[in-house]
């Protein structure tokens, strides 16, 4: 098994490509979620398997005291779609 990641560069690099895999497999789920304000509903079971694909594979120490992996939720799957109608903005 390969060497937790422990250097927050590569932590956030790896935290918005597992986002960036949500946003593209998932765009019809994104759209529906925001028009109907309900996205974490819609990508829960996503956001949960790409969580703990985050967390295997950073060490435990940079997992527990940083918020990247939901950073990047946030700047590439909601921020990417302001173009959608919204309740959120």
């Amino acid at each position: 098994m390969a060497q937790p990641i422990d250097t927050p560069e590569r932590a956030i690099r790896l935290a918005r490509t597992i986002a960036s895999d949500i946003s593209l497999y998932n765009e019809e789920k994104i759209i529906r979620g925001l028009s109907e304000d309900k996205l974490f509903t819609e990508l829960s079971d996503e956001i949960e398997e790409g969580r703990e694909l985050y967390r295997a594979r950073v060490s435990p120490e940079l997992y527990e005291r940083t918020n990247f992996f939901d950073r990047a939720v946030v700047d590439i799957i909601i921020k990417s779609k302001g173009h959608v109608r919204s309740k959120i903005w």
